[in-house]
């Protein structure tokens, strides 16, 4: 098996794991308890904390954990849509974000929020003058990803961050996809709000955080006791945090060596390979603003679920999918007005660092091969 959807999810680093095994096996207290036990615990989530908090370039105090990626975008779009209701109930953010980002608008929009879904180009890139032309007295919130997770278009976020910041209005950014791959500090992108899931870098699924500017008070999406400083309530999972932690600091380690390089030099010699063997087929993304690790390709003529089935050994995604007979579109395609044949012959190989050239030259052979016939 070669594993190429590692913008889906990764495996857990050896470092993470190691870093959860002691609270698997002997320390099961609960943090929020005043004995031994319970304080052991509380300094592994600060330590934590701190983690994360460095590989974002923020204070520890303005990291809250979540369950996830969802769950972080649930609390900014909810959180700031109630607290802010009362200065105005217009949201700015894309047609092409997650899910995660897209049905809790949706939810906010029926329930008596103005939503703006703005466009993108044929390179899945929005234009930061349409950010400027949506803004209202009322806007209370912007909301546009870092990274797209099916093309790997990096988004003008730092230009957009700029944009809110002279409006006073709040800016979250969905940096999933980003974090791990490419530089996500804070400041630098000048955003009040940053998404993080776990299971995105090497860290186990069902943990996440939330970065939230200090000063910055939302409604919580989850209320009950006083944990993450009464910004998320609930027990902490202590094991999954220690693993979280561990992988952002991992990730911060393979930034300074420039993973990213090698990362690039893997994509675009399996593009070119794939390019060689079919001349028609077609580059989703932006050629240049991309994840460094994300390759999504068309084959005109060829529906992309079909490829894959014929190719079993390979773990990779599609930007259609198959019911009953019928295609559905990606979203994030449509968005970028892709043609209906051009779109379900899409095919999203996002890779990892366990992937190797060997691998690579393997995967081009098999698709170019299926491609083809």
């Amino acid at each position: 098996m070669i594993y190429l959807d590692y913008n889906a999810t990764t495996p857990v680093a050896k470092e993470a794991a190691d870093a959860m095994l002691p609270y698997i096996n002997e320390e099961f207290g609960n943090p929020s308890s005043s004995y031994a036990l319970g304080n052991r615990a509380k300094k592994a989530i600060e330590y934590g904390r701190g983690q994360v908090a460095g590989l974002l370039g923020c204070k520890p105090s303005e990291i809250v954990f979540t369950s996830g990626g969802s769950e972080s975008n649930n609390t900014v779009l909810k959180g700031v849509a109630l607290s802010l209701q009362s200065k105005g109930r217009h949201i700015i953010t894309t047609k092409i974000e997650h899910p995660a980002i897209l049905n809790p608008a949706i939810f906010l929009m029926e329930n008596g929020w103005d939503i703006t879904f703005l466009p993108v180009d044929q390179h899945g890139l929005l234009d930061p003058d349409d950010v400027k032309k949506a803004v209202r007295k009322d806007t209370v919130l912007i909301s546009v990803m870092h990274a797209n997770n099916e093309t790997g278009t990096i988004q003008p976020v730092e230009i957009i961050g700029s944009i809110a910041k002279e409006h006073d209005i709040f800016f979250h950014t969905d940096a999933a996809q980003s974090v791990g791959k490419l530089k996500t500090r804070v400041n630098d992108l000048g955003v009040d709000f940053l998404t993080l899931a776990g299971h995105k870098l090497y860290a186990p699924k069902g943990v996440g955080a939330l970065y939230i500017r200090g000063g910055i008070t939302i409604e919580p999406l989850i209320h009950g006791g006083g944990q993450e400083m009464g910004k998320r309530a609930g027990t902490e999972n202590v094991i999954l945090i220690a693993g979280l932690g561990a992988a952002c600091e991992l990730a911060l380690k393979y930034l300074k060596d420039d993973m990213a390089a090698r990362f690039a030099f893997l994509r675009d010699r399996l593009h070119e390979q794939i390019i060689a063997g079919i001349p028609k087929a077609v580059l989703n993304g932006h050629p240049a603003k991309r994840l460094p690790n994300t390759l999504n390709i068309s084959f005109p003529g060829k529906i992309g679920e079909e490829i894959l089935k014929e190719i079993p050994q390979l773990c990779a995604s599609t930007g259609a999918a198959c019911e009953d007979r019928s295609v559905t579109i990606s979203h994030v395609l449509s968005a970028m007005g892709l043609s209906r044949e051009t779109a379900i012959g899409a095919v999203r190989l996002s890779l990892g660092r366990k992937t190797t050239e060997d691998e690579v030259d393997k995967v081009a052979k098999w698709l170019v091969n299926k491609a083809k016939g």
